[in-house]
């Protein structure tokens, strides 16, 4: 039950945070932008790619038919804009005067999210070790 709890909490976080940040890809543009690698072609066109894949995977987290799927892709957009907090530690967060130590902290946050969405979203009731174990025993 408590698992159950933390599950649909878990997915309404998710939704939440990237339907928001998504949103803000689009109300404040510069901020994505100063953060982006330079190497990157096309940043405004990115900027508009990411921001619509944040809010498609956050809203697509809810309804079970699309669960997976968006999982799958907002562990690909993860994935895809580690660059940007790569590019953070040279040239610090936009607008804001963060110590170094809190631009390094983000770094392995980002495969704990990546693995927070995956328990959300992806993993199937029999990945469950636990489940997996109460099924042997009975």
């Amino acid at each position: 039950m408590l698992r159950t709890w933390l599950r649909r909490s878990s997915l309404v976080l998710i939704a939440i945070g990237f339907t928001a940040a998504g949103i803000n890809h689009f109300r404040d543009p510069a901020l994505y932008l100063a953060m982006m690698p330079s190497w990157l072609p096309w940043p405004e066109a990115l900027n508009l790619i990411s921001g619509a894949a944040e809010v498609a995977g956050g809203l697509g987290v809810l309804p079970r038919a699309t669960r997976r799927a968006a999982g799958w892709g907002l562990i690909a957009l993860l994935v895809a804009i580690f660059p940007a907090n790569l590019q953070m530690l040279s040239t610090g967060f936009p607008g804001a005067d963060l110590p170094a130590w809190v631009l390094w902290v983000r770094l392995p946050l980002q495969p704990l999210a990546m693995a927070w969405v995956w328990w959300a979203c992806v993993r199937r009731r029999e990945d469950d070790p636990a489940r997996a174990a109460r099924s042997v025993a009975t």
